[in-house]
This record gives structure tokens, C-alpha cells and sequence, in this order.
């Protein structure tokens, strides 16, 4: 008996012996086909994709709530474009606010408003930290040697004092002296404060006695722009102020606080009256 009888013949004239070559061959040509069939099936998927992302650009520019670049092709040619705005155009109006007090107090160039009694001391009762006195007497020394007591005297020379001015202030048998100095700039009033020696001469009149002459009184100085102010206060009828009289030194603070007051209260109207006129 001999095996494989019947069965199909693998080689030419029926040998059993396979042909390897031809079904490689036959077997090569079907891989490349598959391959062919691969590459032309990406192809199409890839142009299908490019054709959904040009129709979702081209959906997203054309409309639609949302905000998008539009090519540079849609605006106007820029001789079409106006030159100048044809509507309304907003206006403006340029504030200018005063200047501080203090710029015209130490500047001789703008301090140039009235200066006198009548300017710095108007008012017949003021009202310093809510305590009301009454004004006394004022006047003017050219020379402010004459308004002065001898230690002050040297200092106010030295730096050349212009003018002092002097009002009296009464209020329940106490009284305060204020002594308002002019100098020809911020410096000198501040070395006339640091080198002070007491005091102004204390004024009397309008019913306030001579105070102050031969008994302890309270003394204050200060300086503001170019100005140095001076305070003298004491009791009318000669009792001395000693460190525990209370009052006699709130009297000198008193007359020290209207002295600032009045000064700025000078350069706020200057100040004011520059920025009105603009």
C-alpha cells in the first residue's frame, strides 16, 4: 500500500514534492496588494480629516456669537479710513489745585498780600481750643527792638527782623501777648526760634494793665514759613506764674495756637486766590 494516495498532487506531473518558490511568490504578492489597499484607505481617512478642519475654520469665521480674527482682507483700504474723528469728542477741563499754605508763608515772591495789624489780628474776641478771649490792643514796631526785651533784641538783629507786630489778648484776669516777627526768608526764622532768648515786650491797653514787667510770666516761640511768633502771658494783676500755674500756660499755648492759626489762615488765602485765578 503507498501512503497518500488520492490526494492532491504538490508538484508538476502530479509529484508530491510542493513548490516552495510559487508559494512564496504567490503568497509575496498577496502582502503587497494588502499593503497597497492600507496606504490608499489612509490616504482618503487623512484628506477626510484636512476636509473637516477646513469646514470647522471656515464655520468658525463666518459667524456665530463667538469673537474671532478676521483676515486682513475684509477691512477698508486705509484711504478709505477717516483721517480725524467725526463725532463728539470729549472735553476736558484742567483743575489746579491750591498750592500749601506753608509755599507762600516762606517764599518773600509770593507772600505778597496785605500785611498788618488789621490782617493778622481782625477780629475784636477769638476762640482759641474753645476758649474765648478778648482782644486788648495791637500795634507795630518798625523796628523790632522796640517790641522786644533785651535778650530777644540781639537775636532779632542778628537776622534781620523786619517787622513785629504785637496784639494783646484778656480772658479772666489772664492775658497773653503775641509777637509776630517778619524775617526775609524761611532760614533766618528758624535760626531765630533755635537761638531764641525770652521774650517779646508784653503790650498793655484796652483796660489790661502793664503786665509781665518785673514778676515770672509764660513764654512760648515758634516758627512758621518766614515768620517767628513769640508769646508772652501772665496774670493782670501781677501775681506770678509760677511752673504750677495751670493756666497762665495755657494762656502762653493759647496765644501760641492763634499765632500758627492767623499765619496759615495768611497763606491758605493766597494759596486759594493763585488757584482762582488760574
Amino acid at each position: 500500500m503507498s501512503f497518500g494516495q488520492g490526494g492532491p498532487a504538490w508538484g508538476p506531473g502530479g509529484s508530491s514534492t510542493p513548490d516552495w518558490a510559487a508559494l512564496a511568490e504567490q503568497a509575496e504578492r498577496k502582502r503587497a496588494r494588502r499593503r497597497r489597499w492600507l496606504l490608499a484607505g489612509g490616504g482618503a481617512l487623512a484628506t477626510a480629516a484636512v476636509a473637516g478642519i477646513v469646514a470647522v475654520a471656515v464655520i468658525s469665521e463666518g459667524g456665530g456669537s463667538s469673537p474671532s480674527a478676521k483676515p486682513s482682507e475684509s477691512l477698508p483700504p486705509p484711504g478709505d479710513l477717516p483721517s480725524e474723528p467725526t463725532g463728539p469728542q470729549p472735553s476736558f477741563a484742567t483743575e489746579r489745585p491750591p498750592a500749601p499754605p506753608e509755599d507762600y508763608l516762606k517764599d518773600p515772591a509770593k507772600d505778597t498780600a496785605p500785611l498788618g495789624e488789621d490782617t493778622l489780628f481782625p477780629d475784636e474776641k477769638v476762640t482759641v481750643r474753645g476758649r474765648q478771649y478778648q482782644r486788648a490792643e495791637t500795634d507795630t514796631a518798625k523796628k523790632c527792638a522796640d517790641a522786644a526785651q533785651q535778650d530777644l533784641v540781639p537775636v532779632l538783629r542778628k537776622h534781620g527782623c523786619e517787622k513785629l507786630f504785637r496784639a494783646t489778648y484778656e480772658r479772666d484776669g489772664l492775658a497773653f501777648t503775641l509777637g509776630i516777627a517778619v524775617f526775609g526768608s524761611e532760614a533766618a526764622a528758624a535760626e531765630v526760634k533755635s537761638g531764641y532768648e525770652p521774650n517779646v515786650a508784653a503790650l498793655p491797653g484796652g483796660g489790661v494793665p502793664d503786665f509781665c514787667r518785673v514778676v515770672l510770666c509764660r513764654t512760648t516761640v515758634n516758627a512758621l514759613g518766614r515768620y517767628a511768633f513769640f508769646t508772652i502771658a501772665g496774670h493782670t494783676d501781677g501775681t506770678p506764674a509760677g511752673d504750677d500755674d495751670e493756666k497762665a500756660k495755657q494762656a502762653a499755648l493759647d496765644g501760641s495756637y492763634f499765632g500758627h492759626d492767623r499765619l496759615m489762615e495768611r497763606g491758605k488765602r493766597q494759596s486759594e486766590a493763585d488757584a482762582a485765578a488760574g
